[in-house]
């Protein structure tokens, strides 16, 4: 088995900023936006693809319009299954986030994870959920209820953690624990009081646990809510902290490297953090 997985991230703005067009055209013109970059990075050899946060639609948290929650749908569902066909024939697996209605009346934000045979392999639910100004993600999402699984693709085991939860170290722990070799975080993140940790909290949970990551953040200023400018710059990071390959600020693209899983074994074999963890003396973590 090569243990060199190319790995790819979508970053991409809206193309309709106008609050007049139904939900579902917006969507339609965001999923055809995507698609041709799906295809380049099945001409560049990408073997695992991943999609930006609810991929198919703006940022729509900032308000709190009930508009919106006809933008969710089941997973497995339409889009999943869209996802698979493109999967199959590039032989690509594929990170696919999306606004999930679970039943009515309840609904995630969650990233359904495909082979590169087509298959579904199953869903991360995000599991915490912001409110605050700008981010009113708790009118839109219960918080994630299936813990935090890896998902075994035929290139490398990976697993997902969705935007704000990058700001919490316990999950990106507890999927390098249950056998992450890469972590894909998408997001939707603006300019303003958390940009300067974009590029300090995920290099971080790559060192701590010896895994890869890989960042994607939407780009441009989105309508009618106008909260700032996603400003890009997704990235893939190494076990070590070392940047491979980084987006632009404004363009829309395709952002790929080559990761080599060796490379986790080398830096686990110096740094021997689950070695020397105690886990018996955080359980005070659990109860405060």
């Amino acid at each position: 088995m090569n243990p060199t997985v190319r790995c790819g991230l979508i970053q991409c703005s809206n193309p309709i900023n106008d609050e007049s067009v139904p939900v579902k055209e917006i969507q339609q013109a965001m999923l055809d936006k995507h698609l041709p970059f799906l295809k380049e990075a099945g001409r560049r050899g990408v073997q695992i693809l991943c999609l930006q946060e609810i991929f198919n639609g703006p940022y729509f948290c900032p308000g709190q319009d009930r508009r919106w929650y006809a933008a969710a749908e089941p997973i497995p569902g339409p889009t999943t299954a869209l996802m698979q066909e493109y999967a199959k024939s590039l032989g690509m697996a594929i990170v696919v986030p999306l606004y999930e209605e679970a039943m009515r009346g309840v609904y995630y934000n969650t990233a359904a994870v495909v082979d590169a045979d087509g298959t579904y392999l199953g869903k991360y639910r995000k599991q915490h959920i912001p409110q605050t100004s700008g981010f009113w993600e708790k009118f839109f999402f219960k918080p994630g209820d299936l813990g935090y699984p890896v998902f075994r693709t035929q290139f490398a085991t990976i697993g997902v953690y969705i935007c704000y939860d990058r700001h919490f170290p316990e999950g990106a722990r507890a999927l390098g624990l249950n056998g992450a070799e890469i972590v894909f975080n998408p997001s939707a993140t603006v300019a303003g009081l958390s940009q300067y940790l974009w590029k300090l909290e995920q290099p971080a949970h790559a060192v701590a646990n010896g895994y890869y990551v890989g960042a994607i953040n939407r780009v441009g200023t989105e309508a009618p809510w106008n909260i700032g400018k996603f400003y890009g710059h997704s990235y893939f990071v190494d076990p070590r902290g070392k940047f491979l390959a980084e987006g632009s600020e404004d363009d829309d693209e395709l952002v790929v490297a080559d990761l080599d899983l060796s490379v986790i074994d080398e830096v686990r074999q110096v740094w021997q953090f689950y070695r020397d963890r105690r886990p018996e003396t955080y359980g005070d973590l659990t109860k405060l």
